[in-house]
């Protein structure tokens, strides 16, 4: 059987990367695989797209590139002499930073660049957005501090207006990340990579920008669908409004107006849509935001967002068992486990078409779901997800994880719940809030998944019931594959590689069943590899052929589940990750080891009525 690489990664791969790495003092770092997005990669200008499509203003200054960079010991003030240049947003430790170093809790990395202000700023404030930095970082504009966070998935932004000065500006970031020795949420990242564990990420990965918005500002804005009555809640935070201040929110399909309310500042807006469309998989609509802030008549200021109208829930079948339901039908959600590593940007894609591609092709393959796992991707990943139409179940980057960290049948007559430090608590409970709050604007998130496998599992009714009540628009899945308690919408349990099925009669009354992640076929590609030995799968295939008849055994038995109380499934993986080597892409995403279209014809028939 022929192994599947498409047209579009063959026009990439002809692209002339040698000329591009040539012609610039940046060059991609040691002498792993890269994707064939690396040649695209312009280091004046990488990844220059618009990184907050949520929230769209007009004016915006993407300050992405080439900075200086340090790696000194904490103890360290700042350095006098910098050790070279990084690409930012590419992680030190990635090939893409031109980098291509480790850190440790032992260092603080540094970064510096100069930046013009904007010339027409007046009245106006400065804000500097960082999409995620990981993990602690200070901020300090014109030598003066101001500000920083703590959190490595997460944005935050700064106003730098009181510390600007005439000319130039200079901007000098410091970030200190303990990776595995710490107490922080940080998912796969290890100081020694080996097995499911993978490089550490230190510093900044996403996007930095600056905006310039008006003294009183939209600062965020957040759609909830009810279609069970054809509205749509708008809320809509607002910076230092006054009492006549008013918010002119509209809604549109294709440029047509469909709803349309003025509402005071610090209030919601209410919008009822006649004959609304709903976003599914199958058809993804999205309708146009547009929101207006404005005083005495005029626009302060205007910003364009978007918005869906779905609606994810629980109903038993005529068997009592609980189903997963979107729009109030049954729809068995089938999936892949999805790291979001990539082997030359590590944790950042090379480029936004990089990014958008792994989310088609999975929809191509036939699938409806991708489990987000142990990470927290850029904006622009969860809207190509909503334009798509892919569905999302949303974990929450583990950490402070202990060998005492287990599986058990029954925590009801075993307590397994993990005794953290407050230290640790307190973090994890923050970020937790910091990633809902970040994500849960995005329709195609359906579920969150605080723990898994036991990872780092603690007080899991506790953090079950506020996610329950901070977000009633979603579903919650406790611990995916972990310890099991009464808590929750979703039971979810893994095994690898076949497939079975939990009894839906025990567990299925209360919670839908799913099997969270099963699967992890490995075939491992010459040429196509992190490393050219001792990389594993779950079952290893010398050839796609027999690869496909396994998968398709697999799929087969899924099928038989779904009418005893199966409501999804999360087959291990998108792509290779380091040395594994169980994706259904290489890790460079240049082969497809199955055809893509079989795929689609297998995966389908599971929901696609």
């Amino acid at each position: 059987m022929k192994i599947q690489t498409s047209f579009a990664l063959l026009l990439l791969l002809f692209t002339c990367r040698q000329q591009v790495f040539t012609q610039s003092p940046w060059k991609p770092a040691g002498d792993k695989i890269l994707t064939p997005w690396a040649s695209a990669v312009n280091p004046a200008q990488p990844l220059p797209e618009y990184p907050r499509p949520q929230m769209q203003r007009g004016h915006w200054i993407n300050l992405n590139g080439l900075w200086d960079y340090a790696i000194r010991p904490v103890s360290d003030a700042e350095p006098a002499v910098f050790d070279g240049k990084i690409l930012v947003p590419f992680a030190v430790e990635s090939a893409l930073s031109g980098v291509g170093r480790a850190v440790g809790k032992e260092h603080h990395l540094w970064y510096k660049r100069t930046f013009e202000a904007p010339k027409d700023l007046k009245d106006n404030r400065l804000l500097l957005h960082f999409g995620a930095v990981d993990w602690r970082c200070t901020v300090w504009l014109n030598g003066r501090e101001a500000g920083g966070h703590q959190g490595g998935y997460t944005p935050f932004s700064l106003d730098i207006t009181p510390f600007l000065k005439k000319g130039a500006q200079e901007l000098v970031v410091r970030v200190w990340d303990p990776t595995d020795d710490g107490p922080q949420p940080r998912g796969k990242q290890v100081k020694k990579p080996g097995g499911i564990w993978y490089t550490a990420v230190t510093g900044i990965w996403q996007t930095v920008w600056l905006e310039s918005v008006p003294a009183t500002y939209i600062r965020d804005v957040l759609p909830t669908a009810n279609i069970d009555n054809n509205t749509l809640t708008v809320e809509i935070g607002v910076k230092d409004f006054a009492k006549d201040d008013v918010l002119i929110i509209r809604l549109s399909d294709a440029g047509k107006t469909v709803a349309e309310q003025t509402t005071p500042a610090g209030s919601n807006a209410v919008l009822t849509i006649g004959n609304p469309k709903y976003w599914s998989p199958a058809q993804p609509f999205l309708y146009d935001l547009n929101i207006q802030l404005l005083r005495k008549g005029k626009v302060l200021d205007e910003v364009n967002s978007y918005a869906a109208m779905r609606k994810i829930s629980l109903t038993p079948d005529k068997n009592g068992v609980q189903r997963l339901m979107l729009n109030n039908e049954f729809l068995f959600q089938y999936g892949l486990l999805d790291q979001g590593w990539w082997p030359d940007g590590l944790y950042t894609a090379p480029t936004d078409e990089a990014l958008r591609f792994d989310i088609a092709q999975c929809k191509q393959m036939g699938f409806n779901l991708l489990r987000k796992h142990v990470k927290v991707e850029p904006a622009r990943w969860y809207y190509h997800c909503d334009r798509i139409g892919m569905l999302v179940w949303q974990d929450m980057p583990s950490g402070d994880m202990a060998e005492g960290d287990r599986w058990v049948t029954n925590p009801a007559l075993e307590p397994v719940d993990k005794i953290r430090t407050p230290e640790s608590e307190a973090i994890f409970k923050s970020e937790l809030k910091e990633m809902v709050g970040a994500c849960r604007f995005f329709p195609c998130i359906v579920a969150w998944v605080p723990f898994n496998e036991a990872w780092g599992q603690f007080k899991t009714e506790e953090i079950t019931g506020w996610l329950m009540n901070e977000d009633k628009s979603r579903l919650v899945n406790c611990a995916s594959g972990g310890n099991f308690f009464l808590a929750g919408h979703i039971h979810d349990y893994h095994n690898y590689p076949p497939p079975i099925l939990h009894r839906t009669d025990i567990f299925g009354q209360k919670r839908a069943v799913v099997l969270g992640e099963f699967g992890g076929l490995g075939l491992p590609l010459d040429g196509h590899t992190w490393q050219a030995k001792a990389n594993w799968g779950y079952q290893s295939f010398e050839n796609a052929g027999a690869l496909l008849e396994e998968y398709s055994k697999f799929v087969n038995t899924i099928e038989g589940f779904i009418p005893k109380g199966l409501s999804g499934a999360i087959y291990t993986q998108v792509s290779d990750v380091e040395i594994e080597v169980n994706g259904l892409m290489t890790y460079d995403r240049k082969v497809i080891k199955m055809p893509a279209e079989k795929l689609k014809v297998l995966n389908e028939r599971l929901w696609v009525r």
